[in-house]
């Protein structure tokens, strides 16, 4: 979980190659938000950092927010990196509604910066 939480509360920039609206290759859902990677970046899983991309209603490309949490998949080594614009938050419970599409699957938590982790 280390490699996602050093994202929080920073400035990042993510490579959008899964946008608002687009249907996953394999599993046939759609994604309800934009999705897809850091760039130059490495996660447990052998794959770049992923991203969720929230308070952006259109399909885009690439984007640079404030990383607001962390979505830890406590049955999974593949946590989430949640980019919002500068301005916007959300709850936990926001956060795990606007990616229950793709969070469904798995048991997770969201953990925000300054929070302990129990």
């Amino acid at each position: 979980m280390d490699y996602a939480k050093q994202f929080l509360g920073k400035i990042v920039s993510a490579k959008i190659d899964r946008p608002m609206g687009s249907i996953h290759p394999t599993h046939g859902f759609a994604y309800t938000v934009n999705y897809d990677f850091i760039p130059n970046t490495s996660a447990p899983d052998g794959e770049e950092v992923d991203v969720y991309v929230v308070g952006v209603f259109e399909p885009i490309e690439k984007f640079t927010g404030k990383c607001i949490a962390v979505i830890h998949r406590t049955n999974d080594n593949d946590d989430k990196v949640i980019l919002a614009p500068e301005d916007v938050d959300y709850t936990d419970k926001q956060i795990m509604a606007l990616t229950e599409f793709q969070e469904r699957f798995f048991k997770s938590k969201v953990i925000k910066k300054n929070r302990k982790i129990i």
